[in-house]
């Protein structure tokens, strides 16, 4: 088997009933990057990736798709079965841009597993379980607002919900969670997520008038150096979400236990391949984590099932999808949903979805 032709392509993803409020951004419309990647065998294999803007990490809608024009010719010709192979040569025609290379590489999988009849998750080492569990995100909102929505959620089966904050006066952030502790409060895990957007002393002022709140906080602070500066002094577990940029930095912050666990993005990391070392890594520390994507369509949703199936559940902090926010599916007859708070694992060889023509966006350039 070996690649013939790849072809990129972009579409807008609105934002449903948005905008989605974070703490550096509100995001009205998502740019997608989808790549149909063909082979001499007649066989298609699908990725995506979908930055939230560019503010969020230090990746961009137009930044991948000029990344993928410079890479896709390298890749005419190569056997896509041969994971490894591919990465390096993606590594050999352009360097890092990993959220770019993580479409490719999941287009790889799903042609490994269209070619052997076999769903990506049991090529990751096989799913834990079916249904995987799902979780929450709030987005950033009036205290009340939150609390009711927390409320609602819990109650349609979410395990986790996460709830955004930051970006306005810690007094409200403590607020909001101090209400939705009082609705939700040990019927679901909580993860109170400021996205890079508290200063160490809010950060610090936070932990201490939650004291008595079980939570995590996720990606309190800025930089790496400013969480580890402050964890001792936090009464909550910490995870690190946007500074864990590349297994460098993961292998170095699981080594130095300098967080508790991780939310993790498959694009960030480069797609599936070192998702799967990811994986394997925290198994061997014991961190939990969870196992999403910033944004993103069925490819990207069905790509964040299947490798979070493969996760330990004492270690699984669920599998974040967009598809409330957005409307439609790209795959109807297969759509990746959320159902009572969790996600059915795609049934169909590779992936288990293909995008339908309509809703692949217009192409951008191809590679043959």
């Amino acid at each position: 088997m070996r690649i013939t032709e790849i072809h990129v392509y972009q579409r807008d993803l609105p934002v449903k009933n948005g905008p989605y409020r974070m703490a550096s951004t509100a995001v009205y419309t998502l740019d997608s990057t989808l790549v149909k990647v063909v082979t001499d065998t007649g066989l298609e294999g699908y990725g995506e990736t979908c930055p939230v803007g560019p503010v969020y990490q230090p990746h961009h809608a137009k930044g991948a798709r000029a990344a993928l024009e410079e890479m896709c010719s390298s890749l005419i010709g190569l056997d896509p079965r041969k994971g490894d192979r591919i990465y390096a040569a993606m590594n050999g025609a352009l360097n890092g841009h990993f959220y770019a290379k993580a479409a490719i590489d999941m287009a790889m999988w799903d042609l490994l597993g269209k070619a052997t009849g076999l769903r990506v998750c049991d090529l990751l080492g096989g799913a834990v379980h079916e249904k995987v569990p799902s979780y929450y995100a709030t987005g950033v909102g009036e205290p009340d607002e939150i609390a009711r929505l927390a409320e609602e959620k819990a109650a349609e089966g979410y395990l986790r919900l996460q709830v955004k904050v930051s970006g306005r006066p810690v007094e409200i952030d403590i607020e909001t969670v101090r209400k939705v502790w009082e609705r939700v409060g040990g019927k679901v895990r909580l993860a109170v997520d400021a996205n890079r957007g508290w200063t160490m002393r809010d950060a610090i002022f936070f932990s201490e008038a939650c004291r008595d709140v079980r939570c995590i906080l996720e990606q309190p602070c800025n930089s790496f150096d400013e969480v580890r500066s402050i964890r001792s002094k936090l009464n909550h577990p910490v995870y690190l979400d946007e500074n864990s940029e590349n297994l460098d930095v993961v292998i170095r912050a699981a080594g130095q236990r300098l967080c508790d666990g991780f939310g993790m993005k498959v694009t960030r990391l480069g797609g599936l391949t070192p998702m799967r070392t990811f994986r394997d890594i925290c198994r061997a520390m014991a961190l939990p984590h969870t196992c999403d994507d910033a944004w993103g369509g069925d490819v990207i949703a069905a790509a964040c099932t299947h490798i979070g199936a493969t996760i330990e559940p004492k270690l699984s902090e669920g599998v974040w999808l967009a598809a409330p926010y957005i409307e439609g599916h790209d795959d109807p007859d297969n759509p990746v949903a959320i159902v009572d708070g969790h996600i059915s694992v795609p049934t169909g060889p590779g992936l288990g979805v293909t995008p339908i023509p309509e809703r692949m966006g217009h192409l951008v350039f191809s590679a043959v």
